[in-house]
């Protein structure tokens, strides 16, 4: 027999509320963005409604009901985040002392290759950066941000929340907070630096018409772009490029770190310009770098 409505109801905020407890720790232990913190909100709320169907309870989870729920016919990449969100969730509750024992331990995360990341080349990335019409001021903002995210690295959620006073000009270098509120600081290089001049003096305050805004990219009347908005911005000038696969905002990041690495930067100045803790996360890109300069010696030496 299901539990009455009522009772459903308080279970239910009772466990939103255990949820939300939760990732007020994890914000305040590690600073997450609010998109990550988003993502695990959304697969622990899956989560706590299908011990609910179950007739289960978010605090007396056994190994078994685990495996069942991971094992319910999604992608192994899925499963993994899944159980990456689980296993902090039911670590943080036996660490209170909430839970009898913690459900994700011993339990193995599926094998996932690790994917090469996507990138452009150099002629692509010229063409893609030409793209936006540069006589309006959209197209001058368009410009500077397709500039300043491939001659920065920067994540799309870092770029899009950027604001002036993160901009030195006059020596040529961003201030940027990223995951785990780390501050670095980003060389902007002079290509980037005279496109944002540009955009600072003549299309910023015509968007801006009359209003303030502290942060950097604006629409119309000082609005903030979204990630969603300049993920649809890289697809539309993509298209105009000539560029017909897939491509997105991290596209450039992982453009900026190929071919920094390509012409003979160091894998750990790169590290650092990404933003990244662990160096082995930087690695990834050598891979893409050794491939491309395998395709350079074959197309071109005598003996390739």
């Amino acid at each position: 027999m299901s539990p009455a409505p009522g009772i459903e109801t308080v279970r239910e905020a009772a466990d939103v509320a255990v949820i939300e407890r939760f990732l007020d720790g994890l914000w305040m232990e590690r600073g997450l963005a609010n998109h990550t913190l988003s993502a695990y909100r959304s697969d622990l709320t899956a989560f706590s409604r299908w011990l609910r169907k179950e007739a289960r309870d978010l605090h007396c989870v056994d190994r078994g009901d685990l495996l069942r729920y991971l094992g319910s016919g999604v992608s192994a990449r899925t499963t993994a985040r899944r159980l990456s969100s689980l296993r902090a969730f039911y670590q943080h509750l036996s660490r209170l002392g909430l839970v009898k024992e913690d459900p994700t331990d011993r339990v193995q995360g599926p094998r996932l290759g690790r994917s090469l990341p996507g990138t452009l080349s150099e002629a692509e990335v010229d063409a893609l950066l030409r793209a936006p019409d540069d006589d309006k001021p959209i197209g001058m903002r368009d410009q500077a941000m397709l500039e300043l995210i491939y001659a920065t690295g920067l994540r799309v959620s870092e770029l899009v929340t950027l604001t002036c006073s993160q901009i030195n000009l006059r020596q040529g270098v961003l201030r940027v907070t990223g995951k785990g509120n780390k501050e670095r600081l980003v060389p902007m290089g002079e290509t980037a630096s005279g496109i944002l001049t540009r955009y600072l003096d003549f299309a910023r305050p015509e968007l801006l018409a009359g209003r303030g805004a502290e942060v950097l990219f604006i629409k119309k009347r000082g609005q903030s772009i979204t990630r969603q908005a300049f993920w649809k911005m890289v697809k539309r000038y993509a298209w105009r490029a000539g560029i017909h696969r897939p491509i997105s905002p991290h596209t450039l990041r992982h453009a900026f770190a190929t071919h920094l690495l390509n012409h003979g930067a160091d894998l750990r100045v790169v590290q650092l310009l990404l933003g990244h803790s662990d160096i082995a996360t930087t690695q990834i890109y050598t891979h893409v770098a050794r491939s491309r300069l395998k395709e350079l010696h074959a197309a071109h030496h005598p003996r390739g």
